[in-house]
């Protein structure tokens, strides 16, 4: 089993900036792709962003150029820096990670998500 646990979220006003992380955790186990995603109340989970292995990255065409997808893989970590955020970013984000397991094989893991509220 893998566990994702997410941090960072919080309130800000528009134009501020937040940074969100995840760890992940659990015994030998692998996290391939890891990501982002984001609901907002009354909306179905969207992908923000994500990032291989390799350090590859992808990004909604909403928050291009103002967020940015990192991931540290000796400390099974992502990170998510949000710069420039707008009330429309208001969302619980939740992290995202593909993984493998001896005991489960492939899976795909989620956190237990982070509110981020963007308002004034």
């Amino acid at each position: 089993q893998v566990q994702l646990v997410e941090s960072g979220g919080g309130l800000v006003q528009p134009g501020g900036s937040l940074r969100l992380s995840c760890a992940a955790s659990g015994s030998f186990f692998r996290i391939f792709t890891m990501g982002w995603y984001r609901q907002a109340p009354g909306k179905q989970r969207e992908l923000v962003a994500t990032v291989t292995l390799g350090g590859n990255t992808n990004y909604t065409d909403s928050v291009k150029g103002r967020f940015t997808i990192s991931r540290d893989n000796a400390k099974n970590t992502v990170y998510l820096q949000m710069n420039s955020l707008k009330p429309e970013d208001t969302a619980v984000y939740y992290c995202n990670g593909a993984g493998w397991t001896p005991a489960d094989g492939a899976n795909d893991y989620w956190g237990q998500g982070t509110q981020v509220t963007v308002s004034s």
